[in-house]
Order: structure tokens, then sequence, then C-alpha cells
């Protein structure tokens, strides 16, 4: 027997010993594949259908190669988990990072719950079971939060209850979808936080919306950058400004100390630092040897 399955079988047999659930896995491939649901069973990768309601849009790669490297190793630890249909077929209610690197990792089966469930209970448990996990974008928690008030006709109330979130925090999500695509993307992209784009959010006038987008990027301006160039903007579209509203500007005295700072070291400095005297001092490094350099005057 080799490692792989060695590693799966473990997993399994660990999660079984207390879960009241039977491995019928030996019924599964003695009578060709039939299966009854209430079960923990190794599965075929190739008879699982993806999830119609999967709410994650984007899966790293980088990401899905160390976990495939990691089941190769240590089989699958979770069990992924699957819903009986009615004609038999098997389709996946939660785990499809797992499904996706067990097959990048060259597994025939995979450990799964065998579930029944209707297509509402499905789409519900694949939304819910996936807002809990920490790697989704804000964009993708707020359209799952929508799928489920639209599809399984929730209230934010009831919404709250099912996902154990607070309802503010619910409000504040669904209000990203109200945002130009651009900036959606923006924030699927990780070139803007949510606490940028609920600055933004509080500007009406859309071109105004874009303006501070693309000046959030261009100028790293921080949350408190953008809360405070919103609060003091008025509706006249923010790029037609003829004086647009800036994160605050360096003293002379902290330029001085940039300047002075950037010839002693050979490398670029830069100082951010805002009206109360708190900020940052960035040292940037073109490669290893700048940063070794570095490192070796400041222990001086």
């Amino acid at each position: 027997m080799n490692t792989k399955k060695k590693a799966l079988g473990r997993g399994l047999s660990a999660l079984l010993e207390n879960s009241g659930v039977e491995d019928i896995s030996p019924q599964f491939r003695k009578n060709g594949g039939s299966i009854v649901a209430g079960a923990i069973a190794n599965i075929p990768v190739d008879k699982i259908e993806p999830n119609p309601y999967q709410p994650r849009t984007h899966f790293d790669e980088e990401s899905l190669k160390e976990l495939a490297q990691s089941i190769k190793e240590h089989g699958i630890i979770q069990p992924i988990t699957v819903r009986l249909m009615d004609d038999g077929k098997m389709q996946l209610i939660s785990g499809e990072r797992r499904l996706k690197a067990s097959i990048a990792a060259g597994l025939e089966l995979i450990p799964a719950y065998v579930r029944t469930a209707s297509d509402h209970a499905a789409l519900e448990m694949a939304l819910v079971e996936n807002i809990q996990r920490k790697d989704l974008n804000a964009i993708e928690i707020s359209l799952s939060f929508q799928r489920l008030i639209d599809e399984c006709d929730l209230t934010q109330e009831e919404l709250s209850e099912r996902v154990g979130k607070n309802r503010s925090t619910i409000t504040n999500y669904l209000r990203l979808l109200k945002l130009p695509a651009t900036i959606q993307m923006g924030i699927q992209e990780g070139k803007i936080s949510m606490g940028h784009a609920r600055a933004i959010i509080n500007i009406s006038n859309i071109d105004t919306q874009l303006a501070i987008f693309k000046d959030i990027i261009e100028q790293d301006l921080s949350v408190r950058q953008t809360e405070d160039i919103v609060r003091n903007i008025d509706e006249e579209p923010y790029s037609l400004k003829t004086e647009k509203i800036h994160a605050p500007t360096l003293p002379l005295k902290y330029q001085k100390i940039k300047e002075q700072a950037g010839k002693f070291l050979g490398l670029k400095v830069d100082i951010k630092r805002n009206d109360k005297g708190k900020g940052t001092l960035i040292v940037h490094f073109r490669s290893d040897s700048d940063l070794d350099y570095f490192l070796s005057v400041i222990k001086k």
C-alpha cells in the first residue's frame, strides 16, 4: 500500500472513531458505486459534480499547489461534503478547494460526507459554510449574503442568525454591491481594502467615487486619509475639482531628513507622517545586496 493511501486511510479512521458515522467505502466499491446518505465514503473524484452555488470566484494557484503538496504527504484531513442526487450522482456542497488540490495531487478517491439536500438547502449550506472561511474577499462575501437573502428568502435578521454575524456587519457588506464594478473588482484584487470602500460609498457621485479610487491606488492613501477626503468633499465631481484634497504635505524639516537619509544610505527613503506626528519610515531596496548593506549600516 503506498504512502498516499495510508495517509488518507489514517485521516479517515481518525475522523470516524468518535463520529457516529459509518464508513461505507467498502460497500461503495463492492456495489459498483452504490452509496447511501448519512455516511462517510471515499468517493472517486471524477464522479463528483461541481457545486453550482459556489460563492468563491477566485482560487489562488500558489495556495492550491501548497495544499496539493500537503495532501500528497499527509492525505485529506477534513472530508469534503457532497449530496446524493436523485439520479445517484454526487454533487459537491463544500470543499471545492480541497477537491481541486486533491485532483492536482493525483488522488483518485477523496473522503466525503454524504448528505441528502434539496437545491434550496444545498445552496444555503454551501454559502454559509464558505462565508465562515477567512480567505473569501469582501465582494465574494457580499455576493454570498445577497444570494442567501434573494434565493433562500431570508431577512437580514434571519441571515444574521444563520451566519453568526451582526446585522450591521451584513449591511456594510451588502452596501459594497452598490459601488461601480471597477471598484468592486479593485476590492477583489486587493487594490483597496473594505475600509477604503466603506468610505467611498458615502459619496453618491459615481465619477467622484472612481476618481477617489484611482487616487487611493496611485497615492497609496490610507483608510484614514480616504475618510478625511470624503468628509471634506462636496458633491462636485472629484476629478473636476481645481484643488484636490490630498494627504498632508510633509513638513520641510522632515523633507530634509528624508533627503539626507537617502543620500547617506544611497537608497530611496520615504517618510509618511500624519498631523499628530505618527507615521512610518520606508527604505526602498532593489536587491538583497542593498538590504544587506542597509542592515550593516544600522548595526554600526
